[in-house]
């Protein structure tokens, strides 16, 4: 692969914006945007679809250990357990997903905290007309490229509230400078992580993740299908070895992928070795993909950039521009009709 491939078939330069991710990180992390100041918090509510609800998966993950209580939704429902601690964090980057924008409508009724994120659209519209606090941050490219823009702009603007240092998220930022000198458009060589496992993905990928790294495997789940246009199948480690692992009795086009972190739970570890005697007893190929080490963020990061590059090389490699996704626009369409 050269950079006239990249330039031929990813016609809207969505490479370019991924090159950039580092700056655009540090820059929208270091930008002076107004803080919140809600108080009494012990419940966060994330809601959002597809790119915009990865980043309530990467909140949940970040937040894990810590005293608030953080649910995800993707959907049109609020958990019946909101009330007046509880903060709802209604995320659309476009402005305009119908189901996020219900559950804004709901929480503005709801006796709860509420904040939105958007680049525009309805959601600015509804948000102004019904006095609904809100951040407007630009979408750079699609809601999907803009993941960097949108995460660390709600890390800076909920920085009172999130018990993150901002230590851990400058180091983050770091870790993605270094990784963007290996996987980006500058070094099409192969020793490129990215592309070197966008060249293995030839069929239907099975993502294996561990407890804490769910995150990064829905949203390379979640960018293989919109980027690179292929089914993708997504299991726990400790839960597959209860049933998914069956399924492995039959040949099979399925390509297992096992997402490790560095310092996964001792037990985990010890499932991932046996997955891994199993695959190789059975000459079933697969392909391991091993976190930094680091804090939670700086794992979760790390991960995402190098695998959502990979779905970019993946969509040039099969000759497809990674940027229309013209089966979310015909959804979408008929929505609208519904509406």
């Amino acid at each position: 692969m050269n950079i006239s491939d990249l330039e031929k078939y990813d016609l809207q330069k969505m490479y370019k914006i991924y090159d950039n991710w580092p700056n655009i990180a540090k820059s929208y992390y270091e930008k002076n945007l107004r803080k919140v100041n809600f108080t009494g918090i012990d419940h966060i509510v994330f809601a959002g679809m597809g790119g915009s609800g990865a980043l309530g998966d990467i909140f949940s993950a970040i937040l894990s250990k810590t005293d608030i209580h953080v649910c995800v939704v993707k959907g049109y429902h609020l958990p019946n357990t909101v009330d007046s601690k509880t903060l709802v964090v209604a995320i659309s980057i476009s402005g305009n997903t119908d189901e996020t924008l219900r559950i804004l409508e709901s929480a503005h009724k709801q006796d709860c905290k509420l904040i939105a994120f958007t680049s525009g659209g309805k959601m600015e519209q509804i948000c102004l007309e019904k006095n609904i606090e809100f951040r407007k941050i630009e979408e750079f490219h699609s809601p999907r490229a803009s993941f960097p823009s949108f995460l660390y702009s709600i890390l800076n603007i909920l920085s009172p509230i999130i018990p993150i240092k901002k230590e851990e998220v400058l180091e983050s930022i770091r870790e993605l400078q270094c990784l963007q000198r290996e996987i980006s458009s500058e070094n099409l060589s192969e020793n490129n992580p990215a592309l070197l496992l966008a060249k293995w993905i030839t069929d239907v990928p099975l993502i294996y993740y561990p407890f804490g790294l769910q995150s990064a495997a829905i949203r390379f789940k979640n960018s293989l299908q919109e980027n690179s246009k292929i089914h993708v199948i997504m299991e726990d480690i400790v839960e597959s070895c209860h049933n998914g692992i069956v399924a492995w009795e039959r040949k099979s086009n399925v390509q297992p992928i096992l997402i490790k972190g560095s310092e996964d739970h001792i037990k985990t570890k010890e499932k991932y070795q046996i997955l891994v005697e199993y695959f190789q007893q059975n000459e079933i190929k697969y392909r391991e993909i091993t976190s930094i080490k680091g804090n939670i963020l700086s794992k979760i990061i790390n991960l995402i950039y190098l695998l959502d590059y990979s779905t970019i090389y993946k969509a040039v490699l099969d000759k497809i521009d990674p940027s229309p996704v013209k089966s979310i626009d015909y959804v979408k369409n008929r929505t609208d009709q519904f509406a």
